[in-house]
């Protein structure tokens, strides 16, 4: 007996080692592409003249190094030919522009020629209906527990409008974002409101709300729909291919992932009381 009960506790130790087994699945690697990530975003209060674009490529899934491409040219046209420059912070993959002009409803070209293939997108500049209030409700969620911060905006009544929203969060690391259309709300009163169940007293908020075009609005939530809103960034590479509005001229089938969007942006800070 006290022979088959040491075999047994042998074999039960053996099982659970080997399942502490790392494997390793070999993937295959396809062809790396360009990633674009060029929002361009105008704050209220501001002239909006320093701007940015980042260039990486996608990499290997076990890979923890994000490759930057350096080298591009990067410049955006809008309607009256005026062009923008955007210059390279030296082997970084970030491209700055210190004068760009925004104008809302404008239209703006950009163009990227990296390594023999150029890149277009075309996009207008969007505005965002201001930021009236933040209202805080401490009976919130299904448990009627949970904080919840409301956050206002008048919706203008002569077009349709499409947003993304932005809840940024002291007591976790990412972000969370969700787009919304005001079909059912045109020309109201409405808001945007926190996805976070764990919000207490002295936590702080930031609320970004951004005006984005039907396109945008399309993608992103396609893009929000498969990272999870309590995945992070959008902005990120996300784990299935989406095409957004840029093209490569040079190749068609060479794509690039990333969407050129440029939005007016209204973001104000809250402390959850």
């Amino acid at each position: 007996m006290k022979k088959a009960t040491l075999f047994l506790v042998i074999l039960i130790a053996i099982f659970i080692n080997s399942c502490e087994d790392v494997v390793n699945v070999n993937l295959n690697t396809a062809p790396p592409k360009l990633v674009i990530e060029a929002s361009i975003n105008w704050f209220k209060g501001t002239a909006g003249n320093i701007q940015k674009i980042k260039l990486t490529t996608t990499t290997d899934y076990y890979s923890n190094i994000i490759p930057i491409v350096s080298g591009a040219t990067v410049f955006i046209e809008n309607s009256s030919n005026v062009i923008f420059n955007f210059v390279e912070k030296p082997n970084s993959g970030e491209y700055a522009c210190s004068n760009f002009i925004p104008k809302i409803d404008e239209t703006y070209i950009l163009t990227i020629i990296s390594n023999g293939q150029t890149y277009t997108a075309t996009e207008s500049l969007k505005a965002v209906a201001p930021i009236t209030k933040i209202i805080q409700n401490n009976e919130g969620g299904f448990d009627g527990k949970t904080i919840e911060i409301k956050t206002y905006f008048n919706d203008p009544s002569d077009e349709g409008n499409f947003y993304l929203f932005k809840y940024r969060y002291s007591n976790q690391i990412k972000s969370n974002y969700y787009v919304d259309e005001d079909k059912f709300y045109q020309g109201n009163e409405f808001f945007s409101i926190s996805q976070n169940n764990d919000l207490k007293a002295s936590d702080t908020i930031q609320v970004s709300h951004y005006g984005i075009s039907k396109s945008y609005y399309n993608y992103m939530n396609v893009i929000v729909s498969i990272a999870g809103n309590s995945n992070g960034s959008p902005f990120q590479s996300p784990p299935a291919t989406v095409r957004g509005n840029i093209i490569n001229t040079t190749n068609f089938d060479n794509y690039a992932l990333g969407y050129f969007s440029l939005s007016e942006v209204d973001t104000q800070n809250y402390i959850v009381q």
